[in-house]
């Protein structure tokens, strides 16, 4: 999968599962304000985002994967 098509297909599995418009997604937004993410929330998004791209997100990865972009880079480095 390229870069493109791994963006789409983040974007389509966050907007789904936490019920916001793909548009509303950037890749310099703030995943937690964007997807409104609270603690609980977070770990779903972390437990979704491992099963649906075959990624294992640490504790302290968590912690500087603050935008789209991040979420990104990090599962594109991963694969």
């Amino acid at each position: 999968m390229n870069r493109e098509e791994l963006e789409e297909k983040v974007n389509e599995v966050l907007a789904e599962e936490f019920e916001i418009e793909v548009e509303d997604i950037t890749p310099d937004a703030n995943i937690k304000s964007t997807l409104m993410l609270d603690s609980l929330s977070l770990v779903d998004m972390v437990a979704l985002i491992e099963s649906e791209f075959g990624v294992k997100i640490k504790g302290t990865e968590v912690t500087s994967i603050l935008t789209f972009e991040n979420l990104y880079d990090f599962i594109e480095s991963k694969n």
